[in-house]
């Protein structure tokens, strides 16, 4: 087929800010294009963006000149080069990363996004769709239903996605046969029944070739639906019915301009207010009036979801970044342990027990996640058993935070229900979740009160708790020295508590091994149990091999400021191998003893521990002659 003789001119002569201003009150629908290796989603976005006059003259000639030099025959245009954008891509022919685009209509906005179609790249994909409207799922009409097509179609669904177009393509290839495209719509609607797609619009096109994109084809006079164009532009958009859900507005900073003013900011999720509205803060559940709604361009009688704008209320109450204010009489839950679907994007497994960042909205805790209740294979959608999550797995575990969470669930709210999870060391974004529903024991167990203080328990004792966190290889030395501190501070009328890690493993954790994700937990639950010492009063002596910082950043979190001393027992390998007093590191070497720290299981040194011990250069006596110095004073 040869290129439409006309040029998408409608941009040339006109400035940007006449082309901004002619599109500026439009809806904007956001919609994702995913399938298989080869279903032409490059392909379709191109001929998009061609057939509503989006590509500038320039444009259009690089395209021209692009296409011949990619071998395309004749004065067929290669569309797909309008948004395989990264040399990677156009060298294997495959898209990688997520590509958007912005084109318009005479009716509506569209952001689009072309997704991967690779299943090593499923973490791309679901970025995506996090924030679309619709998803256009792309079959080859040669091909029909393939994997790809159901793990796309799951997870469009999973992330929430309601509004789906089957776009059966390159039916110029099968000689527009209505029936190849009526066996491929009843294949697709079997699967789609079997994961909760209630209801999806197939459409028969050729990017290719321009059929029912933007007009109808004359190729397929048996099809008598809306063109692909024609479906976008009058398609309901989540931003618009969000304006009849419950009001919400998660608060981005406090505006303080000065002592008269105080205003929280933020986007408005959900729902609709104006001034006088009762409404309630989250978490603290306190209730007040909207006094004012505050704009750059003045005051409003009214603000809509997908508006940003600043509040005032008629009461002083607290509310800070992270806080949410709802409609009074219908707020969101609050809890701290939930279930929830996890997507993990690291290509370090996810590490059970261990403290990651969770960010939902403007809110941002600690949070951990248990083993797996199980991983779904996305492609047969068989629920299998997990001890952990890898690059691209999706699974179903619970999670607890340090601190309860404003929420709902996310088939309600993906402002609310939707999270990412973030490492607390390198600040890489690791996992995206869902949120389900809060578990019953969040809501069910309660701090008890006390009327013995921890600072009472110590003053009986006449100390200050805190905790010598002993950590090193093994056969560094940090057993010896710790016995040695113990024996001090007992001469000394200190009442102290030794935490060994042999020693733990008889009772406390005899049920954990030494993989990555056991010593995650081996040391939370040593964590859990020093800080029940010292609310007790105690000094608590460690003697850890630990290897991972952030399960030691997680321990001195846990404790009061100044609590936590981390002690590094530095000996080389060479030397701690030298010793094997346990002979563990022979068996090791020889393959007898798999996650031995320091063999074939990393050990990070801290970055900036209270001491540093050196012993090659000193002995165990002064070791802990050292470390009592720094507790005593």
């Amino acid at each position: 087929m040869h290129a439409p003789s006309y040029r998408p001119d409608a941009l040339i002569g006109e400035d940007i800010e006449t082309y901004l201003d002619r599109h500026r009150d439009k809806s904007l629908l956001r919609f994702i294009t995913c399938g298989s290796v080869d279903d032409g989603k490059s392909t379709l976005i191109g001929r998009l963006l061609y057939d509503s006059k989006q590509i500038f003259e320039d444009q259009l000639a690089s395209l021209e000149a692009d296409s011949r030099r990619v071998g395309t025959q004749g004065e067929n245009i290669d569309f797909a080069l309008l948004v395989d954008g990264l040399a990677a891509e156009r060298e294997q022919g495959i898209t990688i990363d997520v590509a958007y685009r912005f084109f318009a209509t005479d009716k509506r906005k569209f952001i689009v996004a072309d997704t991967p179609g690779h299943e090593q790249y499923t973490r791309n994909m679901v970025t995506g769709a996090s924030t679309a409207d619709l998803a256009v799922i792309l079959i080859d009409a040669r091909k029909g239903v393939l994997t790809q097509t159901r793990r796309h179609s799951y997870l469009a669904h999973l992330i929430g996605i309601r509004r789906i177009v089957l776009a059966v393509n390159k039916m110029d290839l099968v000689g527009y046969g209505e029936a190849v495209f009526d066996r491929i719509v009843a294949d697709y609607r079997a699967f789609a029944a079997s994961i909760g797609i209630a209801d999806f619009l197939a459409i028969p096109v050729s990017g290719l070739a321009g059929d029912n994109i933007a007009g109808p084809s004359g190729n397929m006079p048996w099809y008598s639906g809306p063109t692909l164009i024609g479906h976008l532009e009058a398609v309901p958009i989540d931003a618009e019915q969000g304006q009849r859900a419950p009001f919400r507005l998660p608060v981005q900073w406090v505006n303080r301009p000065d002592h008269a003013f105080r205003g929280f900011a933020g986007l408005i999720a959900s729902g609709t207010v104006r001034p006088g509205d009762p409404v309630r803060v989250l978490p603290s559940g306190r209730t007040t009036t909207v006094a004012r709604i505050v704009t750059l361009d003045g005051d409003l009688p009214q603000a809509v979801a997908g508006q940003s704008v600043t509040l005032t209320f008629a009461d002083e109450i607290d509310c800070s970044r992270g806080c949410v204010i709802a409609a009074a009489d219908a707020p969101p839950e609050v809890a701290d342990q939930f279930e929830a679907t996890i997507v993990w994007m690291a290509d370090e497994e996810m590490l059970p027990g261990r403290p990651y960042w969770l960010k939902l909205g403007t809110q941002t805790v600690t949070a951990s996640m248990q083993h797996p209740k199980y991983q779904v294979n996305v492609n047969t959608m068989e629920h299998l058993a997990a001890k952990t999550l890898e690059l691209n797995a999706i699974g179903v575990a619970n999670l607890s935070t340090d601190r309860p969470l404003v929420f709902e669930p996310y088939e309600t709210s993906r402002d609310l229900g939707g999270f990412i999870l973030i490492d607390k060391l390198s600040n890489a974004t690791v996992g995206a979740g869902l949120l389900h529903f809060a578990l019953r024991r969040s809501q069910n167990v309660h701090w008890q009160a006390l009327d013995v203080t921890r600072e009472r328990r110590a003053a009986l004792k006449n100390q200050k708790p805190a905790v010598l966190w002993l950590t090193g290889l093994s056969g560094a030395g940090k057993s010896t020295i710790a016995n040695l501190v113990e024996k001090k501070l007992a001469r000394m009328n200190r009442h102290t508590f030794l935490l060994d890690g042999d020693n733990v493993r008889h009772g406390l954790n005899k049920d954990l091994g030494f993989t990555d994700a056991d010593r995650v937990e081996n040391i939370r639950r040593i964590g859990e149990v020093a800080k029940l010492m010292t609310d007790a009063g105690l000094i608590v002596v460690t003697a850890f091999i630990s290897p991972f910082r952030a399960e030691r950043r997680m321990v001195r979190e846990m404790m009061a400021p100044g609590e936590f001393v981390e002690v590094f027992v530095d000996t080389p390998l060479a030397e701690a191998e030298a010793r094997d007093v346990k002979g563990l590191y022979k068996k090791a070497r020889a393959g007898e003893l798999k996650n031995f720290t320091g063999i074939d299981s990393p050990y990070e040194p801290p970055e900036h521990p209270e001491l540093r011990i050196d012993t090659t250069t000193m002995s165990p006596e002064q070791a802990a002659d050292l470390i009592i110095e720094r507790l005593i004073g």
